[in-house]
């Protein structure tokens, strides 16, 4: 199945106090560390949510500030123009992601019962999010899950990074 990978990277970063992309664990950015996990899996890997001058990025959809379900509403459309039947999401913030990822989530849709935002999500899903979006209801991972009927896969946890001090706890992991 022809797959697009999706870095969620455009996400303020509050709990963390500076801008989480660039932020070093082991040597590499996160930023960098979801890259490569998705680049392993996918057949092309997009940032969304920040523009990128040295690989692919597209923007949050409808605009930002719309959370993770902006993220994954901006790789859906990137996916559907560049011909991808489906995405795989991850944030930046989830370094350790399993390396079978891609058959642990397939078929689309699914998620990490753990970390929502680690998905695998058809194409078709787009119409899902977008009414999501645009309507009065809570905006989550798990209302997207629920409209499109995406399984909960319980598997290996990654790390989630939303402070300085988880960052440092990885440190030399």
């Amino acid at each position: 199945m022809n797959m697009l990978g999706a870095v969620l990277a455009g996400g303020r970063a509050s709990r963390f106090g500076s801008d989480k992309a660039l932020a070093r664990l082991n040597g590499q950015t996160l930023l960098g560390h979801a890259v490569t996990a998705l680049a392993i899996q996918c057949e092309r890997v997009v940032v969304v949510g920040r523009e990128m001058a040295d690989m692919a990025s597209t923007p949050d959809y409808p605009g930002p500030g719309m959370g993770p379900l902006g993220g994954i509403a901006g790789s859906l459309r990137y996916a559907r123009e560049h011909g991808f039947a489906c995405v795989l999401t991850c944030g930046l913030d989830a370094p350790g992601l399993p390396e079978n990822l891609r058959d642990m989530l397939a078929p689309a849709p699914a998620y990490l019962a753990s970390q929502p935002v680690i998905g695998c999500w058809p194409v078709e899903a787009l119409e899902a999010v977008e009414a999501i979006l645009a309507g009065d209801g809570k905006h989550s991972m798990r209302a997207l899950a629920q409209a499109c009927g995406a399984r909960a896969v319980v598997g290996e946890i990654p790390a989630n990074i939303n402070t300085r001090a988880d960052l440092v706890a990885l440190q030399g992991d």
